[in-house]
């Protein structure tokens, strides 16, 4: 038996936990906040309930995996899933109004053709044939398998253009998303939609590669979820897990270092003073000091290090407290696109300095007792990616800074939700600086999943460190970011830990 120190409680931490302790191990999870879950978190006030992080689950699979190799109860049986029906819609800037079913190829080609005019579902349908290549070409090495030479090759983008070209018809590849999407879609309104998944993950689909169409594929092919009473009932359902396998958590307890004894990983540093020896430690925490000395180098002390994206982005959140009973006919998940997109996409991405613009903005409104007082009330979550904070983005804790943005989101999230100012009880507004505050990511940004091309900008660091005896799990390591990417890397470091290839199969 093993002696294992976890840094951090975040879901990928929580999922490595479960599934060492039950390999027989003795796991102790140091988490400096006083909650577990990473960024799936809970805020509640009078009788209303929200998420802070995500508010569906994808890949249910993962879980169900998880809970498989965890325990006798199943996913199901622990928190209930249900099949949110249908996955979206979508409000453009010309007011064209898109709803699309869950899960279903045909019926998203017959919603397109309807609203968008014939002949949109055919073009979209060809763009996810070719996501389709994308995804099976880097499904194992970027997401299931440990890191080796195949992720490394994924620096080059699978994603193929239209058309074949050249001597030997090799498929042309495409350099951006959004080049996928202006030149394949050849409609404002279907670029808008594929630019929305990755947007969603804090990409600017002007640089993500073309091979995030994957993001919109995988919805798409797998459907989308949701847990009855909010996606903290998950974090709540793993956190239980571990107890019943006899983890240990040290809440209040900030790792400040990785100790080291011969040549390996031997514990962790605590930031009151002391230490807690192990045989192995699992970082699941973005520590600077850790990334710093055993990962990459630095110019200088201060520079964080480069996780993926150069500079990631964070999410605005708005929580509403509204009176008036949610309508029968109102859909979980609500896009409304930006009526700028260029404006938009420069104030999230290039010049945070340009306070004016309307963000593409995403309104959730779960249809859960769970969250409201009674059902003459309605609780809704209105997101925005935004830029982080501090350096790179913006000062989120100057005065009017977080207010002005979250008036221009709610504003814009009317076009979903008619009369939502006036029906508008109170709110609570969460910025970058509450993020970072809360899981001390820097600026308050949110890691976003693993994809190939962009030159390798996108990839994630390995999960075993240079280091022996150190492994990393969670957003800011392989396979990246997102509930199933957690889940991944958290059976992925398990596996190898326990002598295994590293698989989360």
């Amino acid at each position: 038996m093993a002696r294992i120190a976890v840094i951090g409680a975040g879901m990928g931490s929580l999922a490595a936990a479960a599934r060492l302790a039950i390999g027989g191990h003795r796991v102790v999870v140091h988490e400096r906040s006083a909650t577990y879950g990473g960024g799936v978190g809970r805020v509640e006030r009078d009788g209303f309930a929200f998420d802070t992080g995500p508010g569906l689950l994808l890949l249910p699979a993962v879980q169900r995996d998880l809970f498989v190799k965890t325990g006798r109860e199943s996913l199901e049986q622990s928190v209930g899933l249900a099949q949110a029906d249908p996955a979206a819609r979508h409000v453009f800037a010309d007011g064209t109004d898109l709803t699309l079913p869950n899960a279903s190829r045909s019926g998203v080609m017959e919603a397109l053709d309807g609203a968008l005019g014939a002949g949109s579902g055919e073009r979209w349908s060809e763009v996810m044939l070719r996501a389709r290549e994308a995804w099976e070409a880097t499904r194992r090495p970027l997401l299931e398998d440990a890191v080796s030479g195949a992720t490394a090759a994924l620096r080059e983008d699978p994603y193929p253009a239209a058309g074949k070209r050249g001597l030997l018809r090799r498929p042309a590849r495409a350099r951006t998303l959004s080049a996928v999407a202006d030149g394949e879609l050849r409609d404002p309104r279907l670029a808008a939609l594929l630019e929305s998944y990755p947007l969603d993950y804090g990409l600017d689909p002007r640089t993500a590669p073309a091979s995030a169409t994957v993001l919109a594929y995988v919805e798409q092919t797998f459907g989308v979820w949701y847990v009855p009473g909010g996606l903290r009932a998950l974090a709540d359902a793993v956190y239980a897990r571990c107890l019943a396998r006899k983890v240990e958590f040290r809440f209040g307890a900030e790792v400040t270092g990785v100790l080291e004894k011969d040549g390996r990983a031997a514990g962790v540093e605590l930031a009151d003073g002391g230490t807690a020896e192990a045989d192995f430690v699992v970082a699941g925490a973005p520590l600077p000091a850790l990334y710093r000395d055993h990962v990459l180098p630095w110019e200088s002390e201060d520079e964080l290090p480069d996780w993926g994206p150069r500079h990631p982005r964070g999410v605005l959140t708005v929580h509403l407290a509204l009176r008036g009973a949610r309508p029968a006919d109102a859909v979980h998940r609500t896009v409304v696109h930006a009526p700028d997109r260029e404006r938009a996409l420069t104030w999230a991405f290039d010049s945070p300095g340009t306070t004016d613009a309307v963000p593409t903005v995403t309104v959730l409104r779960p249809d859960d007792p769970a969250l409201r007082p009674d059902d003459g009330h309605e609780a809704v979550t209105v997101r925005v990616t935004v830029p982080p904070h501090g350096r790179a983005g913006l000062d989120w804790t100057a005065p009017a800074a977080a207010d002005a943005a979250a008036e221009r989101a709610v504003a814009a999230a009317e076009a979903a939700v008619p009369g939502l100012r006036e029906r508008e009880l109170w709110r609570i507004v969460r910025t970058p600086a509450d993020t970072e505050r809360e899981t001390g990511a820097p600026g308050g940004s949110v890691p976003a999943p693993a994809l190939a091309g962009a030159h390798g900008s996108l990839l994630r660091s390995p999960n075993a460190d240079a280091l022996p005896g150190l492994y990393r799990v969670g957003g800011w390591a392989h396979p990246g970011g997102g509930l199933p990417h957690a889940g991944m890397s958290g059976a992925i470091v398990a596996d190898l830990i326990m002598g295994g290839p590293g698989g989360s199969r």
